[in-house]
């Protein structure tokens, strides 16, 4: 692309993506005494995978022991918690059951809290049936394993909270701001931002924080070698309200799918439930509810509340996760890329940033300032 800029700045540290872990990380930075720009190709902050969540503070289970995904996880719940009640940002720690099916899959939960123990989350208490249906009477399962440090928070009070630390250390977030050319220079990276008028921005540190639009950011910086961007995969996720008031105080999990964590029940912060996500591999990004999938979200529901009534459930919304996994294959770790180890010295790349991403934000920004 032809760089013909109207102005040009100096800048010291740019992040792009106005999610909630862009926001983090250029919280971060500022913090720590950077100069930080935080470019947002949306008029508003948090609309992609941020705003289309399930708001949910996990606690850890799930994940591979030593990845990132369960170090910043565990780390990242802690500290998301401390945050929330420092800035009394509306969040509940409600707990959640996972629960076993059928007497095959109770083995399942043994080893869910043996994986768990592994990263360091010692808190589970495995019910059996009686105990679970003491605290969840419309429950239809053989066990289930209770999280109690598991919740729900109100991800857009978080944003804002965040987006204020940057404002009140210094930093700023631009809207609407496009970036279209990058490249690597002795500096660092230059980026080419199209708002209202293309600028140049000569960057000492760069990180892409742009979620959805990582893989196709990476690939427009010159310089950046294209074996090094992971190849991207996307899940769609569903999600179907309760209309009715929901007999349950919990969040209720069945046991993980592929591709994720199967169809659960998350309440929000005003006791509403709603279902969801599935996993509905996609190739482009399209955040239409499918309706056609509604009779398998009963089913799968019915499983553990089989009085759910017919009709209680109405299309809610959609988001989509970008995974660096495709369908029968092992669930990938969150990439933090340092692009020094490419030749791109001031280039930080985040690729695969879903779930935990929401939990792991101020976890996942502290690593990112420390490599900066």
């Amino acid at each position: 692309m032809t760089w013909e800029p109207s102005t040009h700045e100096n800048v010291d540290a740019v992040v792009v993506g106005a999610g909630v872990v862009g926001l983090a990380v250029a919280r971060a930075l500022s913090l720590a005494g950077r100069e930080v720009i935080l470019l947002e190709a949306e008029r508003m902050i948090g609309s992609g995978t941020s705003s289309r969540n399930s708001e949910v503070i996990h606690a850890g289970l799930y994940y591979v022991p030593g990845s990132l995904k369960a170090r910043l996880c565990v780390e990242g719940k802690t500290a998301l918690y401390a945050y929330c009640r420092e800035r009394q940002i509306h969040h509940s720690q409600v707990g959640k059951l996972i629960v076993a099916g059928s007497d095959k899959e109770v083995s399942r939960l043994h080893q869910l809290m043996q994986n768990a123990a592994a990263n360091g989350v010692d808190d589970l208490v495995l019910l059996d049936q009686t105990e679970a249906l003491l605290r969840e009477p419309a429950l239809n399962c053989s066990a289930a394993l209770l999280s109690p440090s598991t919740g729900i928070v109100d991800v857009h009070e978080l944003m804002l909270n965040y987006l204020g630390d940057l404002e009140n250390s210094g930093g700023a977030a631009i809207l609407g701001a496009n970036v279209i050319a990058g490249k690597i220079t002795e500096r660092g990276v230059s980026l080419l931002v199209d708002q209202d008028g293309k600028s140049a921005l000569s960057c000492k540190t760069v990180v892409n924080c742009a979620g959805l639009s990582a893989q196709r950011l990476a690939s427009l910086i010159e310089g950046f070698p294209s074996e090094a961007i992971p190849r991207q995969f996307l899940a769609k996720g569903n999600y179907f309200k309760l209309m009715p008031r929901s007999p349950f105080k919990h969040l209720i999990y069945p046991m993980p799918s592929d591709g994720g964590m199967g169809i659960h029940l998350t309440l929000d912060l005003a006791g509403r439930a709603r279902f969801g996500p599935d996993v509905q591999w996609v190739d482009e990004i399209d955040y239409r509810v499918c309706e056609e999938r509604l009779p398998s979200f009963e089913d799968a529901i019915r499983r553990y509340w089989p009085a759910l009534p017919d009709g209680a459930l109405a299309p809610d919304y959609s988001g989509i996760r970008p995974k660096l996994h495709g369908t029968g294959t092992p669930a990938a770790d969150f990439v933090i890329q340092d692009g020094r180890q490419f030749g791109a010295a001031g280039l930080i790349n985040l690729f695969g940033i879903e779930s935990p991403g929401l939990t792991a934000s101020l976890a996942i920004a502290d690593y990112v300032q420390a490599i900066a």
